[in-house]
Formats: structure tokens, C-alpha cells, sequence
């Protein structure tokens, strides 16, 4: 291939790497190098470039976790082939519905559909470390003390206009997501996020919904509810199947490309321009969910699929409730152009219900950098976690619980052997304060998907809780 020479800005805050990495992103994306060409190894390009094999080793990494390389055993490292053009005549047509393949090959199979117990539990176990209230408390106290003129009147429908700017902002830097404070809608929780969208999708016509397979239930029991059809589709390790989408009719899909839920798997740069196609040639549209796409901990978080659409075609959703706190109800979407004229045409039939204190007490404590400060400790803090957890489980199950998609977020997929009732391993994590949801179950194997969330549990309690825990699932 072309020799890979890039001109190295040492004065810059942008790390080496990344400077590494945007070179032969650029590279690739502009033709330069053929799909399927050999790229130097790292040896040697750390030597022609006179940096480290470490450096080298975490820009082809990053570029591979995005799609834009992959590697062969004992051959090394290879352009990937993202032609933006798929092939449309495939897409729609039947296929064997295979299930997830990071659950198939764990032999975990069979979706559960939901399981809560009514039994009063113990409260779950916390750490006070995974915010920082000190500053919250200014901030709340800023608005307070030299604001209190602005809670006399009720909040923007949309949402404060300042958080709505720094959102842009803060989104543009982090996601890579282009949008302007008038395309953001700010509301009180994912549940009437969702709501507005409805009525939106609603006023285009459009009544079907694709969803990935497992996914997120409260979503999908929303827009059910709101009387829309359903559609599965199952996600395999490069996300959700396009081969399945619907064509020749307006629809919208649902999928989380850069941190799938809960698989953990991530979308190719290759498969979101072919999911862009879809849409595109379908008049359809992608509801683009960023569930804690931020908590990445190997590598830089992967860039929003939002960033790639040319066309309006991407409506962007985004919450605050893993990078802050559970209990704030902060959530926002990003309407293409077209969409947000629209919102703005029926806004007035809506009060926000979202707390304008806390808006404002957020649009200052992003203001401030107090944010993104929080987000680079919570990388750290929940990484050791989720190496403790890791660890411990390797420990304690006798090989018996394998974890599954470990590189991020607030919780793991286990695999569980065992012969008890998903709802019987939920009840007694949560019996000593542990948050846990069954996914899937393999009744023949008498294997079950957990998804267990790690976040929470104290650095210091890590090891003894999950000691516990596997005491539990695995007692006959």
C-alpha cells in the first residue's frame, strides 16, 4: 500500500494515536488504500514513523473496534471493505432467524420475555463515588441563589435553551454528532422522549418499527403501546441483521450501533453506511439510541452513527442518567432539520415536565467542564471494576458463568450454567443488593443470560459480593 507517512503535531493536545488513527481513517475513507490491502505491521511502522508499538497498537485497534480494519491470525492487519452500496435486493428477503451470535456460541438461546419479582427486596448496594454531589450542590445552588427569577416561570417545551447548547456542544466534541440547540428536544426521562417521537413518527405515517433482538424493553413496550407494530430482528456480533429490515415501505429501526444492549456488540463503519442506504431507499428513518456509548474503557468511545448521515435520516437519543445519577430524569433527542420544524409546529400542546432547576443546574455544571471531568473518572473508576468483577467471577464460578461483551458500559452478560429459574437468579442477586436481569435461556443446555450490573457494587465489596452471588446461582 501507499506508504502511511503522517505529519505528527507533537505541540497538540490530540495524543499521537489519535493523530495516527484519523491519518489512515482518512486513508481509507478517501480510496487511497483497496479494500483487503495488507497495512504494515506494527513493528514496522513504529519504526518508520519512530514511535511506539504501543502507539501503533492502540490507533489499529481503534480503527478495527470501528470496522475500518480487521486482522488475521498470523498475517496481520487489512483494509476493510466499506462500500457505502449495499445490495438491495437482498434486503427484506426471508432468512433463517439465526439468534445472537455472542449468545449462540455461548450455546444460550430463546429470548425471556420479562421477569420482576413483587417480593419486597433490600435496597442494592451503592457507591457514593460514582458522582461527584460536592460540585452538583454548587451548581443547584448557583441557580438558586443568582437565578431564582427563572424558576418563577415554567420551562422551555423543548427544553432550557442554554442546556440545549451545551448538549450541541458537548455532543459535537464526544459523539461527533452535528447538530444546532433548535434540533434538540429536552425531556423528563426515555419515556417521553419516546412519547414525542411517537407522535412525530405518527404525523409522517409511519407505523412500523424495526427492533434489534435482544434489545431494550421499555422502548419497544412504549412505542407498542402508542399502537405501532413491532418487528424483531435479531443483532449478530456486528449489530443489528440489515438483511432483515423492511424494504419498499416507510418504516424506522431501532438500534444502538456503537454499544448494543445487552450484547455489548458494535457496528462496523461499513454496516451504518449500508444501514444508512436503507434508509435512504426506503424513506425510512434509524432511531440511533447512544445508551452509555461515553463509558467505552479499551480505546476511545466509537463516533455516532448520526455523524455519517448526509440525508436526515438519523434521529439521535441521548440520556444523562448513567453519567450522572439513576434518579435524574434528563433525557434529549436530536431531530434531523425536517423533523424538529415539525416538533416546533406542535410544541405548544406540551408542557415540559423535565425540572428546570436541574436543567440549568446541568447546562452549568457542563458549562464548567465538571461534566466531562465526570465522564473520564467514571472510565476509570468503572474499567477497575470491571476488571475486579472479571476476575473474581473467574475466581468463584468454578468456570461455570462466563462473561460476555466486556469493553463497556455500566454491566456484563454472563453466561450461567445452572438448573434454577432466571427469576430465581434475579431474586437472589438482588437478595444481597446486587441489580440483575435474566436475557435469554437455554433450557436444554440449562443455561441462562444475565445481565449483571457491576457499577455499583464498591471497589472494596467487588470481590465478596460476587463471591456471594456465585454461591447462589451455582447452590443445587
Amino acid at each position: 500500500m501507499k506508504a502511511i507517512i503522517p505529519v505528527f503535531e507533537t505541540d497538540s493536545a490530540k495524543p499521537i494515536y489519535m493523530q495516527l488513527y484519523e491519518f489512515i481513517k482518512e486513508a481509507i475513507l478517501s480510496g487511497e488504500t483497496a479494500p483487503h490491502e495488507k497495512l504494515p505491521s506494527l513493528r514496522n511502522l513504529s519504526s518508520s514513523l519512530n514511535i511506539s508499538v504501543t502507539t501503533v497498537g492502540l490507533a489499529y485497534g481503534q480503527l478495527e473496534v470501528e470496522g475500518y480494519i480487521y486482522s488475521k491470525p498470523q498475517s496481520g492487519y487489512f483494509v476493510s471493505d466499506i462500500s457505502k452500496t449495499p445490495d438491495f435486493e437482498s434486503v427484506g428477503k426471508p432468512v433463517n432467524s439465526p439468534v445472537s451470535e455472542i449468545m449462540k456460541s455461548e450455546g444460550v438461546e430463546g429470548i425471556i420475555s420479562e421477569h420482576s419479582s413483587a417480593n419486597k427486596q433490600p435496597p442494592l448496594i451503592y457507591d457514593i463515588k460514582c458522582f461527584d454531589f460536592v460540585s452538583w450542590k454548587k451548581c443547584i445552588n448557583r441557580v438558586l441563589n443568582d437565578y431564582p427569577y427563572l424558576l418563577l416561570t415554567e420551562s422551555d417545551p423543548q427544553g432550557e435553551e442554554l442546556l440545549r447548547r451545551q448538549i450541541a456542544k458537548y455532543l459535537y466534541t464526544s459523539r461527533g454528532v452535528r447538530c444546532n440547540a433548535d434540533q434538540i428536544v429536552i425531556a423528563a426521562g426515555t419515556q417521553q422522549i419516546t412519547n414525542h417521537l411517537a407522535t412525530l413518527l405518527k404525523l409522517m405515517d409511519i407505523s412500523l418499527i424495526s427492533f434489534e433482538e435482544p434489545g431494550y424493553p421499555q422502548v419497544r413496550n412504549t412505542f407498542r403501546d402508542r399502537g405501532f407494530a413491532i418487528s424483531p430482528v435479531p443483532v449478530k456480533t456486528d449489530g443489528i441483521e440489515i438483511d432483515r429490515l423492511p424494504s419498499n415501505v416507510a418504516s424506522a429501526a431501532y438500534v444502538s450501533p456503537s454499544n448494543q444492549f445487552p450484547t455489548g456488540a458494535v457496528m462496523p463503519v461499513a454496516n451504518r453506511y449500508r444501514l444508512l442506504e436503507w434508509a435512504e431507499s426506503n424513506d425510512s428513518y434509524i432511531i440511533e439510541d447512544d445508551y452509555n456509548s461515553e463509558l467505552r474503557y479499551f480505546g476511545r468511545p466509537i463516533p455516532s452513527l448520526q455523524g455519517l448521515d448526509k440525508r436526515g435520516r438519523v434521529i439521535y437519543l441521548g440520556s444523562f442518567s448513567s453519567t450522572l445519577f439513576a434518579s435524574i430524569k434528563i433525557s434529549y433527542m436530536v431531530l434531523p432539520h425536517s423533523m424538529a420544524q415539525m416538533f416546533h409546529s406542535i410544541m405548544k400542546g406540551y408542557s415540559q415536565s423535565c425540572s428546570k432547576t436541574e436543567q440549568l443546574a446541568l447546562a452549568f455544571y457542563m458549562e464548567s467542564g465538571k461534566y466531562q471531568t465526570g465522564i473520564k473518572k467514571l472510565r476509570r473508576l468503572y474499567s477497575r471494576k470491571l476488571e475486579a468483577a472479571k476476575a473474581s467471577i473467574e475466581a468463584h464460578s468454578h468456570g461455570r458463568i462466563t462473561p460476555l461483551g466486556t469493553s463497556s458500559g455500566l454491566s456484563m452478560l454472563l453466561s450461567v450454567k445452572t438448573k434454577k429459574l432466571p427469576s430465581m437468579l434475579e431474586e437472589s442477586s438482588r437478595s444481597i443488593g446486587i441489580s440483575s436481569v435474566a436475557a435469554h435461556v437455554d433450557a436444554g443446555e440449562r443455561k441462562v443470560a444475565m445481565i449483571f450490573y457491576y457499577n455499583l457494587i464498591p471497589d472494596e465489596l467487588m470481590d465478596s459480593c460476587i463471591e456471594k452471588l456465585c454461591d447462589l446461582w451455582l447452590q443445587v
